[in-house]
């Protein structure tokens, strides 16, 4: 049955009852007539934006960010139509509904017409229990399917609060929603946020919340809205203040959640893995030696990097002859050391680089009591080879992966940056190709670029330079064209005398810079789903990017697949938190009971005291065991009894992937869900606590059933 916004299946014809939402229909008219006098309003705030002089500085700054502001504002709009209505709510006092979106909006009149899902008001929509009401009388939850409404959820909180006008069920909205299909990207569960997950958003962003919670309990749920709800209640997070960082698992993770953020507003959150963070991420191999991958595990071998760096900015023992023209100036011990002095404490070593060298000309220049003009003196010793090769001796431009290379391959250089290794640990990290990068690498690597900083600041500072002399010799020579002209406007001839006039006409837009490195950092907050994963190494790489230490930590101790035998409370002190709080989530939403049932005693063989989440629905489908040569026809008949849906095969390389069937790992399946899972040959996943992790995560990626093959 169809009206206005309700396309209700014939099934549901008894909520079709205008008096159940008439009230809806009404108010949905409102919302769609306000959306498009917004959207065009917003639509002409951006061109004028748009055709507004860019500026400079401070004023160019916030053109931008109202740009920004306005076009992400505009393309949520332009996403959604009235299906931005979550759904609504009733208090027990003021029986007026109020509805919440995934937006605020107000009439022209002033008239609330939705109440932004993050804000304290509407709390309640997703908080409220029978246990507590939070002040509610009922709640209407939708299900939108192609911008209509195909089903609607009522929950009454008093006796009053039926009033003739709810339509309950027999299952609340949540548990409705579980059992509808997959596909490759996570789908939209905003409307059914339980009240555990809910409270563990809306808290507060001092210090570092660690959320612990078995398999389907919604921990990627949290952590995205958290990182939604943050930016919007936080001022301390917004953009122009650092941002939020948000740390997945793998690309697949990432690719899986891309659309959750934008379809809440938030288009400015960086996304990515650790592997991102440095560019050779991207080719890094997974470390084969145990021993070795422990050992770069430790936070302590990151801080070596700081006395590797070190090494290289002693400043010389003994002094120096440097000539200019007729006379030599003598360049002391003592006087490099004040050159040397001359960065600011963290300046990264080759930035500063070019305020070193400019400390040496000027004291030089100092020094210096000939008769030649300064500007020629500085044009002989920047011509100097001596004194330039000597600087470069002295505070020498460093490459990261030069400096952590070195680490591996001089066993004398890496004794003296880390002394408390042994001979034989340092003998076991030395290999014969010192770029040939692991994961294990990257830490020191990502360490080794924040100490040193961009190997081309020193040289395109110089470029800058070069290029803004040229640019003032031009125009020097122009002002001298125009002063020997005969020019009448006594006023322009006055201020083309004026050294400041000049500086102004150089085109600095012009100049070399570099691009931005979006994930460097500094950022406000930062989220990390599954966090169990990180070693003590990789947290330096976000702590160096996060100083508040205000962190969002999502995990599961028993998934992790190289244990994890200490508390939360522990490994975070251990490597630098101060300010911990804990938050449980117990309750499996997404694994039904049949599969628990086979996947509770594989971990508990080798974590016996795992954190293993309670399922609250069953499937009715039991978990199915077959041989490897089955794979097709299993897979064949699925999809012709499911029209719908994504399904997963887990441990079988040879399979190619389809459009509906995914073949994975089990590391790259942590953090997915899929309607069906095939397990292929699990005993193959590997012995021990991994691989029984291995075996465990890929068994709860199932939302509806569960099928295990083996060869034998």
């Amino acid at each position: 049955m169809t009206t206005g916004a309700f396309d209700l299946p014939e099934q549901l014809a008894r909520k079709a009852d205008p008096a159940l939402i008439a009230r809806d229909e009404q108010h949905f008219a409102a919302i769609a007539e306000n959306l498009e006098q917004v959207r065009a309003d917003l639509a002409d705030r951006l061109a004028a934006a748009r055709r507004a002089p860019g500026g400079v500085g401070q004023q160019a700054m916030d053109r931008d960010d109202e740009i920004r502001r306005l076009t992400a504002r505009l393309r949520t709009l332009r996403r959604f139509d009235v299906d931005l209505c979550l759904g609504r709510m009733v208090g027990a006092e003021d029986r007026e509904p109020v509805y919440v979106g995934r937006r605020g909006l107000t009439d022209s009149s002033g008239r609330r017409l939705l109440l932004d899902w993050r804000s304290p008001a509407a709390a309640p929509f997703f908080g409220a229990t029978h246990a507590n009401p939070m002040g509610l009388a009922s709640r209407r939850r939708y299900r939108w399917t192609r911008g209509r409404i195909s089903d609607y959820w009522d929950e009454v909180f008093t006796p009053d609060g039926l009033d003739g006008h709810a339509a309950l069920d027999d299952q609340s909205a949540f548990i409705a929603s579980l059992g509808s299909s997959r596909s490759t990207r996570m789908r939209d569960v905003l409307a059914t946020i339980q009240a555990d997950q809910d409270a563990i958003i809306r808290a507060g962003s001092r210090g570092a919340l660690v959320v612990d919670g078995g398999p389907g309990t919604g921990k990627t749920v949290v952590a995205l809205h958290r990182t939604a709800y943050l930016l919007y209640s936080d001022p301390r997070l917004g953009h122009r203040r650092g941002g939020v960082l948000f740390v997945g698992p793998h690309q697949p993770y990432l690719s899986y959640v891309a659309d959750v953020l934008p379809s809440l507003g938030e288009e400015d959150v960086q996304t990515c893995t650790l592997r991102d963070l440095v560019p050779e991420g991207a080719a890094a191999t997974v470390e084969t030696d145990p021993d070795v991958a422990r050992l770069k595990s430790s936070a302590d071998l990151v801080k070596a990097i700081e006395a590797a760096v070190r090494f290289y900015e002693e400043p010389p023992t003994t002094g120096m002859t440097v000539p200019i023209d007729d006379l030599d100036v003598w360049l002391s011990a003592d006087d490099w050391a004040e050159a040397f002095g001359a960065p600011d404490p963290g300046t990264p070593h080759n930035e500063a680089r070019a305020e070193i060298w400019a400390e040496l000309l000027t004291i030089l220049l100092d020094k210096y009591d000939g008769d030649e003009p300064e500007d020629l003196v500085r044009r002989s010793l920047l011509r100097s080879a001596e004194l330039r090769a000597a600087f470069n001796r002295a505070w020498p431009l460093l490459e990261p992966a030069d400096l952590v290379g070195d680490l591996w391959s001089v066993p004398a250089y890496l004794r003296k940056c880390a002394p408390w290794l042994s001979l034989d640990e340092v003998r076991r990290l030395q290999r014969e190709d010192a770029q040939a990068w692991t994961v294990s690498d990257l830490p020191l690597l990502d360490a080794a670029r924040q100490r040193i900083g961009d190997p081309e600041a020193f040289r395109r500072k110089l470029r800058q330079d070069a290029s803004v002399a040229a640019q003032r010799e031009q125009m020097t020579r122009v002002v001298e064209d125009l002063l020997a002209a005969e020019y009448d406007n006594e006023g322009a001839m006055i201020m083309l005398h004026g050294q400041d006039l000049r500086d102004a006409l150089i085109d600095e837009s012009a100049l070399p810079v570099a691009a931005p490195d979006l994930l460097a950092g500094p950022f406000a907050h930062i989220v990390v789903d599954e966090a169990q994963e990180l070693t003590d190494a990789e947290w330096q790489m976000l702590l160096l990017r996060c100083p508040s230490r205000s962190f969002t930590i999502v995990g599961d101790r028993a998934q992790a697949r190289h244990g994890f035998t200490e508390s939360w409370q522990e490994r975070l002190t251990r490597i630098g938190f101060d300010r911990i709080n804990l938050a449980s989530l117990s309750i499996n939403y997404r694994t039904p009971a049949e599969v628990m049932a086979e996947a509770e005693p594989v971990i508990r063989a080798v974590l016996p005291d795992a954190n293993v989440p309670t399922s609250i629905r069953s499937s009715g489908v039991p978990v199915v065991h077959g041989a490897v040569s089955e794979l097709d026809s299993i897979l064949d008949a699925w999809l012709a009894a499911h029209t719908e849906g994504i399904a997963c095969v887990i441990g079988d390389p040879a399979f190619r992937a389809t459009s509906r069937v995914q073949s994975l790992t089990p590391e790259l399946s942590k953090g997915l869900e899929f309607d069906l899972v095939v397990l292929v040959d699990p005993e193959n996943f590997g012995a021990g606590i991994e691989g029984g992790v291995d075996r465990y995560v890929a068994m709860t990626r199932a939302t509806q059933q569960l099928v295990i093959l083996t060869s034998s």
